[in-house]
């Protein structure tokens, strides 16, 4: 492996957002000349949850959120040298089809992009305090992440 792989990974961005966000921005944010892989993943709202159909989601998160996807995306850079990540997850409310969480990882090697962005991606669904409350057609509502932090 090449000399790209000695060095620690690096965060260009990680936090919440209360705007759209998209994976395209998430890419361009993370390539440079360096890159030969660049791995995005983008989780969508659905209209279905547990055999039930979902209308709308609205995510809530803790006041320190930014600060702790912060933490999680230097652990996971520290992980994976030579890469370049960039995760955000919206909070608000997201109608179906919106995008609720975008990762995107960037490296010399295909390999190192798909374990970071898998590694990015799980991190900050299981350890960000963010919470999801869906909306069902039949009017009832439930609240995801409360006890099990997702």
């Amino acid at each position: 492996m090449g000399t790209e792989n000695m060095q620690a990974g690096v965060v260009v961005f990680a936090g919440v957002s209360s705007e759209p966000i998209d994976q395209a921005s998430a890419w361009d944010a993370v390539e440079t000349e360096a890159t030969g892989a660049v791995v995005t993943f983008g989780g969508i709202v659905r209209n279905h949850d547990g055999g039930r159909a979902v209308t709308r989601l609205n995510y809530s998160g803790h006041p320190t959120v930014d600060a702790r996807i912060a933490e999680l995306a230097a652990q996971v850079a520290a992980e994976h040298p030579g890469t370049r990540l960039w995760v955000a997850h919206r909070v608000g409310e997201l109608a179906i089809g919106d995008s609720a969480l975008v990762a995107a990882a960037a490296s010399a090697h295909r390999g190192q992009a798909f374990e970071a962005c898998r590694a990015l991606v799980e991190a900050v669904k299981y350890g960000a305090p963010i919470w999801k409350e869906q909306f069902f057609a039949d009017g009832d509502t439930e609240w995801v992440g409360i006890d099990d932090q997702r």
